[in-house]
């Protein structure tokens, strides 16, 4: 192992990384906190607005405790993997009640709260208390998986405890902060997937996948699986003011606790639903159907018909808890899956 490997790797960071990131300027726990959750999954570019807009409306943990659950999912509407929302909803409400309002800054308490892992609590502890924690997200299991020229796909638990030793030897004690920003840096735009900008890597000299031709093979891929498709039916339901008929769905499964359009599994089911809830003949119920799409969840893919109908005023339902009629544009200030927000937008 290299033992300069992190100095090396901080030089490269002070001349070449990322230094005006929103959640660094201030470093406040709240902040690096919101970041790494909305990190997860998803790019820094696509991070970036919905971060400003979120800490805009809720500015610290309490705020964040107190708010609605409709309000949390409205700022988070679109950056999509629902559950973390609604795991940071429920971390700040226990922060409240347990530590005072406050993130807590031990690893054990920290890792306790709701959509915090290992490697999400020790970025938290490194970069906003400056605890010498070491991390494993995506791009630093690419670094480290290619430097070390280490095989086997990474969810595999042999490979990540192996993963997780080099992390943690890598990991310095001074310039804690900076070093996690730098190696997911690393891996963000230097260390990535597909064609990797090897000749501008600190690291490339001592690096087993550069030197051995495998940047393309390491990290292993997961074994490759077909995503099943399942098929459902989106309800446009509209009344005479050009209100569409939304849908608070479980709280939990896919979307759990979001605003939806209401769902069957088919056009007969439908019919038949519609005329229950709204005392409509089936027979005389007509859908518009509407263009269908498809939307890719990680592990399978939902077949998606609309169907839109427009309500007589005696056909239409009051509101309730979980149902509301609301005009298109008013529906944006709900949490909507990605796909139901463009669907609505996509009305006349």
């Amino acid at each position: 192992m290299s033992d300069d490997f992190a100095p090396r790797l901080l030089r490269w960071f002070e001349a070449h990384g990322r230094h005006d990131l929103p959640w660094q300027h201030p470093r406040t726990p709240y902040r690096v906190w919101l970041s790494e959750i909305m990190l997860q999954q998803t790019q820094v570019a696509a991070v970036v607005p919905y971060f400003l807009r979120f800490v805009e409306k809720l500015q610290n943990t309490q705020m964040l405790a107190a708010a609605p659950q409709d309000d949390v999912y409205a700022l988070w509407s679109g950056l999509g993997y629902y559950s973390r929302a609604r795991n940071l909803h429920r971390a700040a409400q226990i922060c409240v009640e347990r530590h005072g309002g406050e993130l807590p800054d031990d690893f054990d308490s920290l890792s306790a709260l709701p959509g915090i892992g290992r490697s999400t609590a020790g970025a938290i502890l490194a970069q906003a208390f400056g605890r010498r924690c070491a991390i494993l997200d995506g791009n630093v299991k690419r670094v480290l998986a290619r430097f070390h020229g280490v095989e086997g796909w990474p969810g595999e638990k042999a490979t990540e405890n192996r993963l997780w030793q080099l992390a943690d030897a890598h990991t310095p004690h001074e310039r804690v902060a900076d070093y996690t920003q730098a190696i997911m840096d690393l891996g963000a735009g230097i260390c990535v997937r597909a064609k990797p900008r090897c000749g501008a890597c600190p690291l490339h000299t001592d690096c087993i996948a550069h030197r051995k031709g495998l940047t393309a093979a390491l990290p292993t891929r997961k074994p490759a699986k077909a995503r099943p498709t399942r098929r459902t039916v989106m309800l446009v339901l509209r009344d005479a003011h050009g209100r569409l008929l939304l849908e608070r769905r479980a709280p939990v499964g896919v979307w759990a606790g979001l605003w939806s359009l209401p769902e069957a599994a088919d056009e007969t089911a439908a019919r038949g639903d519609v005329a229950r809830a709204h005392g409509i003949d089936a027979n005389a119920i007509a859908f518009r159907a509407l263009p269908p799409f498809v939307h890719g969840f990680s592990h399978y893919l939902l077949d998606v018909t609309p169907l839109a109908l427009d309500l007589e005023p005696a056909n239409v339902v009051a509101d309730a808890p979980d149902k509301r009629w609301l005009r298109p544009s008013d529906a944006a200030a709900l949490g909507l899956p990605a796909p139901v927000r463009k669907l609505i937008e996509s009305l006349d």
